[in-house]
């Protein structure tokens, strides 16, 4: 048997192959945050399609952490019965699912959230909406850590098996942790150990207020790709030897940074109309200049993450890493797992197109995946259009 068909454990939940579902944005939820029937279909479709875990995408734990406007919320109890309902269609058909918590801090504008964004600093403009965020005082980031905490809670009330903690992408936690984004001389910045206290309180509040959780990992990006320093590989490396030290049950790793270098995150065509699509009338010529200027530059790496798994396995050791990355070939995989590079293959993209991919697999009738990464996908939700693949239909307005 084929070691991606065979069980894995992470922290104390047991996930029966080594799939994974890579959270990603979905634009299927009320603008209130609520779980959509749509949304349930999709994720009742991925574990009919036998994936072994589902991670259901960038869940906002505080109102101020919200960057999209379909965006499902986890910041308040009244949230408890949709997300429930969210659990109960995965698990019913055989799934296992962790729910993704994320703040946006900077990444969203005052559209979302009412008031100017803020961040760790207020040295970095946003490159998309070209402010710079409000420097967050000590209470604001006690706040944040707290919400957190009681959106856990509200996960394990719900029936979650796990929890996922978004510290990646340049989203508040990445912010905190990258020397890019973080200019603090506090207790919160200035050297790694203080850049990493925002993720460890995080972590501690999780564990407090979801004693009862199977499993909590860690979503962690290994490279920012941006113009000065921010998270290497060797800092990554850092941070995972203080993840070991607080106790996590799993780490997934991954790339980049959402409104700073979004193709390097996800690779492959660059759609170049789709995207300009989503900007303004007054914005859509620049926009369109630089999306062509960067077509051909990204084409797609399979397992682009993966030399940085060969590098921070070995510090992990017998504690789960899962990769994402491009990873198209069903053969490739079997080798990764087959050398210990990683534990678990993670494909947001791949799903998206064939949610039954892995029963597919599982039935000899595929060896690699049919998804080119055209990206409308993601364009289509930079348009605020339910995420499905786009490839040979694009739309003009949400239905």
């Amino acid at each position: 048997m084929s070691k991606l068909l065979t069980p894995l454990t992470i922290g104390s939940l047991e996930i029966k192959n080594r799939f994974v579902q890579s959270a990603t944005y979905e634009s299927m939820a009320k603008p209130d945050g609520t779980v959509t029937d749509a949304l349930i279909k999709r994720y009742r479709n991925l574990a009919m399609g036998k994936a072994g875990l589902v991670i259901p995408g960038l869940m906002f734990v505080h109102p101020l952490g919200k960057s999209c406007k379909y965006q499902t919320g986890i910041h308040k109890d009244d949230m408890i019965p949709g997300l429930s309902c969210l659990t109960e269609a995965v698990k019913t058909n055989g799934g296992k699912i962790i729910f993704q918590l994320c703040h946006s801090g900077q990444q969203t504008n005052k559209n979302i959230i009412g008031q100017k964004p803020m961040g760790p600093s207020s040295a970095v403009r946003d490159p998309i909406f070209f402010f710079k965020p409000r420097k967050m005082d000590p209470k604001e980031i006690k706040t944040a850590i707290q919400s957190f905490g009681q959106s856990a809670r509200r996960a394990f009330e719900a029936g979650a098996d796990g929890i996922q903690i978004h510290a990646a992408h340049g989203y508040l936690i990445n912010e905190f942790l990258s020397p890019f984004f973080n200019k603090r001389t506090d207790e919160w910045g200035g050297s790694d150990e203080n850049r990493f206290r925002f993720l460890k309180e995080v972590i501690q509040e999780v564990n407090d207020k979801a004693p009862g959780i199977n499993a909590v990992i860690i979503k962690i990006s290994t490279k920012d790709f941006i113009p000065t320093r921010g998270i290497t590989p060797d800092l990554a490396e850092a941070y995972i030897h203080m993840l070991k030290e607080v106790g996590i049950d799993g780490v997934e790793i991954s790339c980049g940074s959402t409104n700073f270098s979004f193709m390097n995150m996800s690779r492959g065509q660059v759609p170049v109309k789709e995207l300009s699509q989503s900007f303004p009338w007054w914005m859509k010529p620049l926009a369109k200049m630089k999306l062509q200027y960067m077509s051909g530059k990204y084409d797609l790496e399979e397992g682009y993450n993966l030399e940085a798994a060969k590098q921070l396995k070995p510090v992990l050791a017998d504690i789960p890493l899962i990769l994402v990355g491009g990873l198209r070939r069903f053969s490739h995989m079997e080798t990764i797992l087959e050398n210990n590079w990683a534990d678990a293959i993670s494909m947001c993209r791949p799903f998206i197109r064939e949610p039954f991919l892995v029963s597919k697999y599982e039935n000899n009738k595929i060896e690699r995946v049919s998804c080119i990464s055209c990206n409308r996908c993601l364009a289509a939700i930079v348009n605020e259009f339910p995420v499905q693949c786009y490839r040979d239909d694009f739309p003009q307005k949400r239905k």
